[in-house]
């Protein structure tokens, strides 16, 4: 679990597709005007909603610009985690990649004013906006979930090891860094970029 959109499965971490949810660090304010974690707590609504019905199962969307695996997941017993996640306020609908996939959920949770609803919240995407600091996200995937996914990586694996001296392109250094584990060799000074010569 690493926050209320993002989980890990066998050191994969798969963004759920088409809903954003509060950043870990980010505050929203409840009905009276206190602040309390948002982001914190919708993890934990998302970990007790997860652990009710496991496992996991994702189905692969795309790549995002970060190189995460962004997917479509849903528990064991069929629920979709994303649908559910907007249905219950601990997180929203975003159009800009849901297509309004999820605007049914999130209209039923503002009418009956529960999870963020209950008070004032900035969207998550605005939130990190607001709060960047010109660092990557934290949010590095690592491994792959399952071996049909080496394909989607343009035929790359991650044996045998290599340097940056036998790797041909930006992107394929891209792809060790993000899915080996010993793909952070390739980014000594640990900026985000492998390979400065090839990227």
């Amino acid at each position: 679990m690493i926050d209320g959109d993002t989980i890990e499965i066998h050191g994969q971490r798969i963004r759920f597709n088409g809903i954003d949810a509060p950043e870990s660090r980010q505050y929203c304010d409840d009905a009276k005007g206190f602040e309390y974690p948002c982001g914190r707590r919708s993890a934990d609504a998302l970990d007790a909603f997860l652990a009710a019905s496991r496992p996991v199962q994702c189905t692969f969307v795309s790549w995002d610009r970060y190189s995460r695996f962004v997917g479509d997941c849903r528990r064991a017993n069929g629920a979709s985690v994303a649908a559910w996640m907007v249905e219950h306020g601990q997180a929203l609908d975003w159009p800009r990649y849901s297509h309004g996939a999820y605007a049914q959920q999130q209209a039923a949770a503002e009418a009956a004013k529960i999870g963020m609803w209950v008070g004032n919240f900035q969207a998550p995407w605005d939130w990190r906006a607001s709060h960047a600091d010109g660092t990557a996200p934290t949010n590095q995937p690592f491994g792959l979930v399952t071996r049909k996914l080496v394909a989607q990586g343009g035929g790359y694996t991650c044996e045998p090891r290599r340097t940056c001296s036998q790797i041909s392109s930006c992107e394929e250094a891209n792809w060790y860094l993000q899915n080996c584990s010993w793909g952070g060799k390739l980014d000594r000074d640990k900026d985000g970029i492998p390979c400065e010569s090839l990227c």
